[in-house]
């Protein structure tokens, strides 16, 4: 296979965006949520991986929390990968990872990226379906159920744990 072979193969591959978030939680459990202005529902602080600019999503998942709620915080453990498809738009693999728990000084300095986000609260698990659509809420409950057992990430596809 020639150089130009490799790069005409290289480029009919199909696009699979990559994002990573950031749980959070307080003292009682309740996770951090955010609330978009360019689209329904809310999500966690995360984002769009820059993959071109050599990001891993670990890098990701700590620019974007620190950009959406001015929070530059180490990042804890994977706690899940979900691989998710929809009708028009690429594969999405998301990356969750442990942001651990926020005292009060943490929620006090937290400050909005205004140009994308309308305000943030503290959710208990059995809210978060009223407010996280799609396979977003079983990402998230995944990821919850990881730090409860202790265990090793979870695999997800569409929001749903793969068995094996």
């Amino acid at each position: 296979m020639t150089t130009a072979d490799y790069a005409a193969y290289i480029a009919g591959l199909p696009r699979v965006l990559a994002g990573a978030a950031a749980v959070f939680r307080d003292a009682e459990g309740r996770v951090l949520l955010v609330e978009p202005n360019y689209r329904e529902g809310w999500t966690l602080p995360g984002g769009t991986i820059e993959s071109e600019d050599g990001e891993t999503p670990r890098q990701g998942a700590r620019r974007e929390t620190a950009e959406e709620i001015g929070l530059d915080v180490r990042l804890g453990r994977l706690l899940a990968v979900d691989w998710s498809h929809g009708a028009g738009r690429p594969p999405i693999v998301a990356y969750l990872y442990d942001g651990g728990v926020l005292g009060e000084d943490d929620l006090k300095a937290i400050r909005l990226q205004e140009e994308e986000l309308l305000s943030w609260r503290l959710v208990p698990r059995e809210e978060l379906g009223d407010h996280l659509l799609g396979a977003l809420h079983g990402r998230v409950l995944a990821a919850l159920d990881v730090l409860a057992e202790g265990a090793g990430a979870a695999e997800l596809e569409n929001g749903r744990r793969v068995d094996l």
